[in-house]
């Protein structure tokens, strides 16, 4: 069963949109504002979340970014703001899906169905090709060890074990052991490229690590 969190202060939508996915075997926990999602994440498990934009005490498109940042949650916004610069950005942001408010409860429905079969597929398709070994501290690649220094290890590591969540310098200084912790951006940046070569993953049009503007890097797996 699938665990979705909705994020959405109108009462009277809510309920709807809750009943109806129930009614397709979903599991639904609703927050009316950001604070009490943010809350239901720190304690539960979601497979995605479907994102209102007009909330109270938080623009909706730093909530899409937050979560984003810290869950790596595929989200799906769901919002009367219908503009096409407004679904730009939150697909800009992070988002994997935009529904202009007004349509049917089961286009919403088939458009989380969609998403989730694209993420249970890539990270299948992730799994297949890279095989760590944790004793040996070695990673295969389609069958074939990488050669790898300690740091590019712990790095594919932590990258691997974050599929689909972005990660700031500091997350990625501070969680690799043989970093020096003085480390600069760049000194990060550069181990990243590294890494791209060494799986041969063109920055411009990332199969493996993709740059998140603003923030930093996230392993796509794809």
């Amino acid at each position: 069963m699938s665990k979705i969190l909705l994020i959405e202060d109108d009462k009277e939508i809510g309920e709807l949109l809750s009943e109806h996915l129930s009614g397709y075997g979903m599991s639904v926990v609703c927050a009316a504002k950001p604070s009490d999602a943010f809350e239901a994440l720190k304690n539960d498990n979601f497979d995605l979340v479907v994102l209102d934009l007009m909330l109270p005490e938080m623009n909706g498109f730093e909530v899409c970014k937050k979560i984003k940042s810290e869950y790596g949650l595929p989200i799906i916004i769901s919002s009367a703001r219908g503009n096409t610069s407004d679904k730009v950005l939150g697909l800009d942001l992070g988002a994997d899906d935009y529904l202009t408010k007004g349509y049917e409860p089961i286009e919403l429905v088939k458009r989380i169905e969609a998403v989730l079969r694209r993420y249970k597929r890539e990270e299948k398709e992730s799994e297949a090709e890279f095989t760590v070994d944790e004793r040996a501290m070695t990673i295969k690649f389609r069958g074939e060890p990488l050669a790898l220094t300690n740091s590019e290890y712990e790095l594919m590591r932590l990258f691997l074990n974050s599929k689909g969540k972005a990660l700031n310098r500091d997350d990625i200084a501070n969680a690799i052991e043989f970093l020096n912790w003085d480390s600069t951006s760049r000194n990060v940046d550069v181990l990243v490229s590294k890494l791209r070569n060494k799986l041969g993953d063109d920055p411009k049009n990332p199969k493996y690590i993709k740059s998140v503007w603003g923030i930093g890097y996230k392993f796509i797996g794809q």
